[in-house]
């Protein structure tokens, strides 16, 4: 099958988000190395102080001290949380760890962000939990104060970090995203995505905003067949990224997908060249 985009020449990528829950640490540390060695464009942990699969009370390691000790073992993909909650941590503190973890892989990182929404979180670690559309809006006002703390920092971070907003809320978050993101990172089926696109692209219009500069992610919990990520592609999502939990990470099919993402960036050449 041959599926190009029709107004856009970007490139398709494949990430993987690589959970940090129900494993040992020397395997997740191994899982992040092959992927990275093996070519995708992506590897992502998540901001939970607890697993969101399997046995909620098992075990589980920290986001950002996992991206600090991950970004040296990694070389070529992109890194970051997808996505880490604004509000568990102080927002300047944060924009610092940013910037550091910029320095730490080569400045590689993408700074994943989205209003949080676990109550375990927020109870266990004595967080409050404000109302949804107030904790949107607090991300919202967070996003100014990390660039500026950014313009603070000695030494900056290693370039421009992208920033990707993570959420469904078509009326709050995609109109965030449309104002101030880079990348956008959703989940669902091929016709949700298609419709969330549509919404973020009617926000954008609205800012004055060039949609094709918001990245298109999607969050997919299983491996699929080429069928089903052409109908992903036209819906809208650039970039693949495929969600791994432990004990034991499942790469066997990871090939196929990079394979597909090879063959579509050819033709995406091709038809552009």
């Amino acid at each position: 099958m041959v599926l190009v985009m029709a107004d856009t020449a970007k490139k398709i990528r494949v990430g993987v988000q690589i959970r940090p829950n129900h494993v040992s640490w020397k395997t997740m540390e191994a899982a992040w190395a092959y992927c990275d060695q093996e070519g995708v464009d992506s590897i992502w942990t998540f901001d939970h102080f607890f697993p969101i699969d399997g046995d909620l009370d098992g075990s589980s390691f920290e986001c950002w001290t996992t991206l600090a000790a991950m970004a040296p073992q990694t070389e070529y993909a992109q890194i970051g949380a997808l996505v880490t909650c604004y509000s568990y941590r102080n927002i300047n503190l944060l924009a610092d760890m940013a910037r550091t973890v910029s320095h730490a892989c080569g400045g590689r990182f993408i700074l994943g962000l989205g209003a949080g929404w676990l109550d375990k979180d927020y109870e266990e670690y004595g967080f409050e939990k404000l109302g949804d559309a107030e904790r949107i809006r607090g991300m919202q006002k967070s996003i100014s104060l990390i660039e500026e703390r950014y313009s603070k920092l000695n030494p900056p971070p290693v370039n421009p970090i992208p920033l990707l907003i993570g959420g469904l809320g078509q009326k709050l978050t995609l109109s965030v995203t449309a104002q101030y993101a880079d990348m956008w990172n959703g989940w669902g089926t091929p016709a949700e995505i298609s419709h969330l696109n549509n919404v973020l692209d009617d926000h954008c219009r609205k800012f004055d905003r060039n949609p094709d500069e918001i990245e298109r992610t999607v969050a997919l919990f299983e491996y699929a067949d080429e069928a089903s990520y052409d109908q992903y592609l036209a819906a809208g999502a650039t970039h693949i990224i495929i969600v791994q939990s432990g004990p034991t990470y499942e790469f066997e099919e990871l090939g196929n997908l990079l394979s597909w993402r090879d063959s579509r960036n050819q033709q995406i050449g091709e038809a552009h060249g």
